[in-house]
């Protein structure tokens, strides 16, 4: 008897397991087919409709063409295409197809466009491209988003290319331990002067405490109309480390059209607008940043400081570090107070640090410009900036250049200092690349 209770117990608790689903959608298909591989869904809205928590949404290969008939909702001044609302969902490319949705017909008037707004946790959205994104508003200060998340938990974001479109690429404003991860953002810029300076390739800017654990790695943003990354008004600490930005704030032609920092790390506004009771310390390492219009790597304002490790920044137009920070009434600049600096590396900066104050206000041994080292070109094997531009490795890995990486007997090979992370030699070296002889 005890024998047949547990065999029914068992038997109930297998029922109550979901067997997850693979579903698929192609431009060829149509929504109202069932979502197999032989009979594809059209959209990735049709597709969440018919998903549940662990399935699998497979994208075929080939141009998904978006139009104002794709649009889901309109939520104030938004109008949202995919809203992304289920959790526990992959949105991935079927085998090596690489998919493209191209936003470049949605235009409803008067309103910010959002490409995918992420509402939904533990989702994954992986190697497909986002083009064309567009804004409308012409006559006052917009933005548009082509990746937004708000109040989405736990998602990544990995092997995506967001380019060629007029919207900001990655953007965070609620949600906590997003991953995103080999993730390019490029040639997106705004409409005309109102939203030029909007146009960041990443942004991240919690607006609780709480928004803990948001990270972006080994990504690259360049030639976006304003910031590679920008964390201004940041409630939360976010890292970002093994990433590139080179080229920000300019067109292609490299005209100037907005503020062009690589990376903006804080800040709440020079205007005594009230901080937020806990100021976040945000996480900046392994980074690269190149001939950006204004700082390489820039504190913007931040009350107290960040933290810096092993980052390059080479030939950047205003400075290559620009350490600037803000007293506790949010409207006094100083002098950099409260940085921790290690390892950092710089060269061919228009100035190479500014704004930044001495060692009794901050941590800062172990850097370039207080270390016994002398530096020019023939340091670094290659200073090719075409390099920056190479495709990815084909799992979605950034390129393997020898741009700014330390030639061999160069004295700034292990001159750093232990940081905790991996390291060759008797020491690590300056900068975001470890050299391995």
């Amino acid at each position: 008897m005890k024998i047949k209770l547990l065999s029914l117990t068992v038997l109930l608790a297998c029922s109550n397991i979901s067997i997850a689903a693979d579903l698929y959608i192609s431009p060829d298909g149509s929504d109202s087919n069932s979502g197999t591989l032989s009979s594809p869904l059209k959209t990735i809205m049709a597709a969440q409709e018919a998903a549940s928590s662990g399935d699998t949404v497979y994208i075929r290969g080939g141009t998904y063409y978006l139009d104002d008939s794709n649009i889901t909702q309109y939520q104030s001044i938004r109008a949202i295409v995919n809203n992304i609302t289920k959790d526990n969902i992959t949105y991935i490319n079927y085998g090596s197809e690489r998919p493209v949705f191209d936003f470049s017909n949605v235009k409803p008037a008067a309103y910010r466009n959002t490409a995918f707004m992420i509402r939904a946790d533990n989702c994954v959205f992986k190697g497909f491209d986002v083009v064309g994104v567009q804004v409308t508003i012409d006559d006052e200060h917009t933005q548009s988003e082509a990746f937004m998340v708000n109040k989405g938990s736990g998602n990544r974001f990995e092997n995506l290319a967001i380019h060629d479109g007029m919207a900001i690429g990655w953007y965070l404003v609620a949600g906590s331990n997003n991953y995103v991860l080999n993730v390019d953002a490029y040639n997106n810029q705004g409409l005309n002067s109102y939203s030029n300076g909007n146009v960041d390739g990443f942004g991240v800017h919690p607006t609780s405490s709480s928004y803990t654990g948001n990270v972006i790695s080994h990504s690259r943003a360049w030639f976006n109309s304003d910031d590679g990354f920008d964390l201004i008004n940041a409630d939360a600490a976010v890292t970002i480390e093994y990433s590139w930005a080179f080229y920000n704030g300019y067109d292609q032609d490299f005209n100037k059209v907005g503020d062009g920092n690589g990376f903006k790390a804080g800040g709440y506004g020079s205007n005594g607008s009230t901080p937020p009771s806990v100021i976040p310390k945000h996480t900046i390492r392994y980074n690269l940043a190149v001939r950006n219009r204004s700082a390489g790597f820039y504190a913007n304002h931040h009350i107290g400081g960040q933290t810096w490790i092993n980052n390059t920044s080479i030939r950047n137009q205003s400075s290559n570090y620009n350490m600037l920070s803000t007293l506790d009434d949010n409207d006094t600049d100083v002098d950099g107070y409260g940085h921790y600096m290690r390892n950092n590396l710089g060269f061919d900066g228009y100035n190479e640090v500014i704004n930044l104050g001495d060692s009794t206000e901050n941590d800062i041994s172990y850097n370039y410009f207080n270390l016994p080292v002398t530096i020019t070109s023939k340091d670094f094997v290659r200073l090719d900036e075409s390099e920056l531009m190479y495709a990815r490795q084909a799992d979605g890995s950034l390129p393997d250049i020898k741009y700014a990486r330390l030639k061999e007997g160069s004295d700034l090979i292990d001159a750093g200092t232990d940081v905790g992370d991996d390291y060759n030699g008797t020491a690590p070296d300056l900068g975001a690349f470890e050299s391995d002889y």
